[in-house]
């Protein structure tokens, strides 16, 4: 977001700008003064999660509040980006879930990130985006590579790859997103709310990597696992496809997630190679 909005965005992260110190995050973003605030910020380690309950919450539910209070003083718009995750507890779901579904969030990874969604919507100004199986280009130096990078890896190394083939999912261009995310802003006096945000189309970890492994042109391996949802400690979603269904109906429409993937990794190694 910050490379496509340039020198119009701020970007805030830590050690300078933590999420849970409430009378800092007001003095920060007062001086700044922003018209929109997007929150990338949460704790994500789902296994870690459930030893780290109350750290979890107080970066994904409390320090969500506190930047929703900051926001209405401001009269700033709060777009939080939250998670399909919040989905998870339904083990037998098999279609798209939409903005008006229920939630039914599992693990705390989940539970904290619905409440956030909750602490976000405080302010009328508000959108929840929720989005899922993220990949992109890293904006800082330190992070390790995404799934795809990693699956790019195991590839040219010619590793033999394991992948679930029972959780399916909506893998999704974090360049897309960005760009969907800016969209809504655009719309902020007319529809604020949930918003569901991924590229079109599904598929399972196993269809994924497949895909990585053909587009790079490598001859890899990749085998179907079924581990019941469970990687790590956590059981992860079997279903958690979104539906973009208000979106689209403000015209804001992503690409199919293939047609995402391919111009990610032609643009970061088949470009190399030509």
């Amino acid at each position: 977001m910050c490379r496509q909005l340039g020198r119009e965005a701020v970007g805030l992260d830590l050690p300078e700008f933590d999420l849970t110190d409430r009378d800092r995050v007001a003095a920060i973003l007062a001086e700044i003064r922003p018209g929109a605030v997007i929150n990338t910020a949460a704790f994500t380690q789902v296994d870690k999660a459930e030893e780290e309950v109350e750290l979890c919450r107080a970066v994904n539910a409390r320090g969500v509040g506190y930047v929703a209070e900051a926001c209405r003083a401001l009269d700033s718009v709060l777009v939080e980006i939250s998670t399909d995750y919040v989905f998870g507890g339904d083990a037998a779901r098999q279609v798209p879930c939409r903005e008006t579904d229920e939630p039914r969030p599992q693990g705390v990874y989940a539970r904290t990130k619905l409440e956030g969604e909750r602490e976000a919507a405080r302010w009328r100004k508000h959108f929840v985006v929720r989005t899922c199986g993220l990949y992109g280009r890293s904006g800082a130096k330190s992070k390790g590579g995404n799934f795809v990078d990693g699956r790019v890896a195991d590839a040219q190394a010619g590793k033999r790859i394991e992948m679930a083939s029972e959780q399916v999912l909506v893998p999704t261009s974090t360049d897309d997103l960005s760009r969907a995310v800016l969209s809504l802003i655009a719309h902020a006096r007319l529809a604020p709310g949930i918003y569901h945000l991924v590229n079109e189309g599904q598929c399972s970890w196993y269809e994924f990597t497949r895909a990585i492994v053909e587009t790079v042109g490598a001859k890899t391996e990749v085998v179907p696992v079924d581990r019941g949802g469970r990687t790590g400690k956590m059981r992860r979603p079997l279903y958690s496809v979104l539906s973009n269904t208000r979106a689209r109906a403000l015209g804001i429409v992503l690409r199919p997630w293939r047609e995402a993937l391919r111009a990610y990794i032609e643009s970061k190694y088949l470009s190399a190679q030509s």
